[in-house]
């Protein structure tokens, strides 16, 4: 049985760069599912490819036959469950409008696959402290007592060894990004176990979704 997972590789933007990639992962067995453009400039791409390799081959084999190709360096590799939805942006939101009482819920569930993360939360700073206002399935529960960081003014990725980020977070090496959500005091947080890091682009294109959804919710 084939396991699926994500790579992220930032490769010379020049023509056929990618291509030898594919033939270079095609030599190993390995099947490109899907390939999302993260970033690019300065001469430079980082894309994320879904691929699924053959049971019984070490993921270590991606590594090893993408940065066969001169120029190609691989950020990160992880298990991946499905294919890369990251142009579901109208659907999630037209799902949200239809549904404004569980919009929350909608959202930290649909998030995660928009932005190539493994959970989401929705947090919220009140004079009671923070409050978890929703959390997606796969988001942990250790509990958050401090969000120094809000209120947020804009989007951005997070310092994941601050003191306020739980230990369980830490160890997975969990790349954290949040952004605020209609309000400085309420953010949508992100995080993925493990990496990649969160690209400029990245963080640009979670504010600017978040900011049709805080509209939606509102409305």
């Amino acid at each position: 049985m084939a396991v699926s997972f994500l790579i992220r590789v930032q490769l010379p933007d020049t023509p056929g760069t990618l291509g030898a990639v594919a033939t270079a992962l095609g030599l190993i067995g390995a099947d490109i599912l899907s390939v999302d453009v993260v970033e690019r400039g300065g001469g430079l791409a980082i894309d994320d490819l879904v691929i699924e390799l053959p049971s019984g081959r070490l993921p270590d084999a991606l590594i090893t036959a993408a940065e066969s190709v001169p120029g190609v360096e691989v950020d990160a590799v992880r298990p991946y469950a499905g294919v890369l939805d990251s142009h579901r942006e109208l659907e999630l939101v037209e799902e949200i409008a239809a549904q404004p009482a569980s919009g929350l819920s909608i959202l930290v569930e649909g998030v995660p696959r928009i932005v190539r993360a493994g959970w989401s939360i929705v947090v919220e700073h009140t004079d009671d402290g923070v409050q978890r206002l929703a959390s997606s399935c796969a988001a942990p529960e250790a509990p958050i007592t401090d969000l120094p960081w809000l209120p947020l003014e804009r989007a951005t990725v997070l310092d994941a060894e601050e003191p306020w980020v739980p230990q369980t977070w830490q160890e997975l090496g969990t790349e954290l990004a949040a952004t605020p959500l209609g309000k400085p005091g309420k953010a949508l947080l992100v995080g993925r176990p493990g990496g990649p890091i969160f690209r400029a682009a990245e963080v640009a294109h979670l504010a600017h979704f978040a900011g049709i959804v805080a509209v939606v919710l509102d409305g």
